[in-house]
């Protein structure tokens, strides 16, 4: 990694086209001076500092606001060429950013945001990557020290209010910390099970003058997390995967931060085992396998649900039993020996008690399993699934994906979607909002390839979509970004599209407007005696907004399609357009809904499939 002491002093004066000047007797030195040797000391502000920090750890891209508080850092940042600032519209658009970034590079996410209102508008990007897990730092201004406690202007305790929902985080007040808190911060974000940390740093630090050097030593007692696992855990694995007639892989998105995907294929068509791939998972086994059973949980295939309601081993991998996965935990898989690998030792038995909890990463647990378990097969021989195949395949072909046209002839979100997918293809970057519309991106967009899929999972954050989406195309800048969201959505945080459009980030936004806050009116239409409640929106009684026409004036081509026989033309039209971000606005019928559907509260074998709930098995079934 390039030292950051290899760039000049920001306060030094520039050169002019003519050549080098002699230094004035009343005007410092602006000759250029040799770079000092790796490792010493150089005298900066702590905001310089910082700006050195960030290019030492490689940070490329940071999104964010600038203000009172932050503006010392903002100076040095003007003059530095390995960092880029994104200046977003709102801070929350600049954490989900960043976890866009994160999740579609696999790099750390970083965010910056002054004090008070700045700092907590991060609350809520926070913790959503706190609860997916995504590598993100979040840098924020703070009051002076002597200032801190006294209820200043835009003085906030925001390590005190993110302290739940950040794996750390650290308040700077001593400049000469910079360089270790950044390197410490972008270690915690990155390693172990990943997540956000916060660094807050007052503004009289970020003025005052310190000494910078890098590398810097990391002090971090205490943090050690378990990469290796336990041989003779994985041995136990391995031998009930050969004793075992009805096993799954249940995959959770672990498995894609510990970029195990090729590792999965290699155990899955080793054993023939049949897998699940969570909402966080998608694209960590590819669709196209035919051992490839869908999504599990509560907008999950039928075959998915059912496989790890009657399985009699489940091996989960980076997965922590959900409860939207899981249905009423007391119900779920009743006959399951459960194998749990993950990272983080507090989520193996948290939810489902673990028969063989196997702590580390996933690529080395896989790698080792895969081992393990040939050699158990020399032995012992292999599972005998033939008969767990044939039940598979009948729930697969009994239930397979699919749904129905609106009766009043209006256009279907689901055909929109899969049309999407079809069209668009999987090397693309795919992300959404949370709603109706998330899970059907999830259900009928095919996902070959870990990271083309980032959603929020854990924290279901409305106005996910627009800024991850460009925190995404900035990571992937020649890949196609795809953001499926929701007009509830879109509402929430679409002013980032000027952001894309000044920016250069030429994102594709597909809004599938159904004139409602669609998982509402479900719930509502299910449970509610379709007492539709405030989830009417106006965008279809009123067109307010006309979508189009805000697309066009935050920078972005704006285009309608209402009818079946539009929507491929559409698409190609939006693939075709690249100097500038595009919204789609595709009209939809208000009445579709997510199938097949388990409802809270109940357990998988009540799965619910087009209104009615069906018992998924028989008496004498397996």
């Amino acid at each position: 990694m390039t030292s950051a002491t290899s760039r000049s002093d920001t306060n030094a004066g520039s050169t002019p086209a003519g050549g080098t000047p002699a230094a004035s007797p009343n005007q410092p030195d602006s000759r250029p001076k040799p770079a000092p040797p790796a490792g010493t000391p150089v005298r900066v502000t702590g905001a310089q500092s910082l700006v050195r920090s960030l290019e030492a750890v490689g940070a490329e891209v940071v999104f964010g606001i600038p203000g009172g508080t932050i503006l010392p850092a903002y100076d040095p940042l003007l003059d530095s060429t390995k960092v880029r600032h994104v200046l977003v519209r709102h801070e929350q658009g600049a954490g989900h950013a960043a976890t866009g970034y994160a999740q579609a590079t696999g790099k750390v996410g970083v965010c910056m945001a002054t004090s008070g209102p700045g700092a907590t508008n991060l609350v809520t990007p926070l913790a959503d990557a706190n609860m997916d897990s995504v590598p993100v730092v979040a840098i924020t201004g703070q009051q002076s020290r002597a200032l801190i406690g006294t209820d200043a202007f835009q003085e906030a305790d925001i390590c005190g209010i993110t302290m739940p929902i950040t794996k750390h985080n650290f308040l700077v007040t001593d400049p000469a910390e910079i360089p270790r808190v950044i390197a410490e911060a972008f270690h915690l974000a990155s390693t172990g099970r990943p997540g956000p940390v916060l660094v807050d740093i007052p503004k009289d630090v970020l003025q005052e003058l310190t000494s910078f050097s890098w590398p810097t030593e990391m002090r971090l007692p205490g943090y050690r997390p378990t990469l290796r696992p336990h041989g003779k855990q994985v041995r136990e694995a391995a031998r009930l995967i050969s004793e075992s007639r009805r096993p799954v892989l249940y995959v959770g998105g672990g498995v894609i931060k510990a970029k195990a995907s090729a590792q999965l294929l290699e155990l899955a068509e080793a054993t023939g085992i049949p897998v699940v791939t969570t909402l966080m998972a998608r694209g960590a086994f590819p669709d196209s396998h035919r051992q490839h059973l869908g999504m599990p949980g509560m907008h999950g295939s039928v075959a998915a649900v059912a496989a790890m309601q009657r399985s009699d081993l489940l091996i989960a991998l980076g997965a922590r039993f959900d409860d939207r996965v899981t249905g009423q935990l007391s119900s779920f898989a009743p006959e399951a020996t459960i194998v749990h690998a993950d990272i983080d030792p507090a989520e193996i038995s948290k939810n489902r008690k673990a028969d063989v909890p196997i702590v580390g990463d996933c690529a080395e647990i896989i790698n080792d399993l895969i081992g393990a378990v040939r050699s158990e097969a020399e032995q012992s021989g292999g599972p005998d699934l033939d008969a767990w195949w044939v039940q598979l395949n009948s729930w697969r072909d009994t239930f397979p994906a699919g749904y129905e046209w609106p009766d009043d002839g209006a256009l279907s979100p689901q055909y929109v979607i899969e049309r999407i997918g079809q069209l668009v293809g999987p090397d693309a970057v795919y992300t959404a909002g949370v709603g109706q519309h998330q899970m059907w991106a999830a259900q009928f967009i095919k996902y070959e390839h870990p990271a083309t899929w980032i959603n929020s999972g854990g924290l279901g954050t409305m106005g996910f979509a627009v800024p991850a989406a460009m925190g995404a195309q900035f990571g992937c800048p020649d890949k196609q970004v795809w953001a499926i969201d929701g007009d509830g959505c879109f509402q929430m945080t679409n002013q980032e599209l000027a952001t894309c459009a000044i920016e250069g980030a030429p994102i594709k936004v597909a809004v599938i407007n159904n004139g409602n806050l669609g998982m509402v009116r479900q719930w509502q239409n299910l449970f509610y005696s379709e007492r539709y409640s405030n989830t009417d929106l106006g965008t279809h009684k009123h067109r307010i907004p006309d979508f189009t026409l805000l697309a066009e004036a935050l920078g972005c081509a704006g285009l309608r399609c209402e009818s079946k026989e539009e929507v491929d033309d559409v698409i190609q039209r939006a693939m075709a357009i690249n100097d500038r971000p595009v919204v789609i606005d595709f009209v939809v019928g208000k009445d579709a809904q997510v199938w097949p559907m388990v409802a809270a509260g109940t357990g998988n074998d009540e799965i619910m499939a087009a209104r009615g709930i069906r018992p998924l098995f028989d008496e004498d079934e397996i």
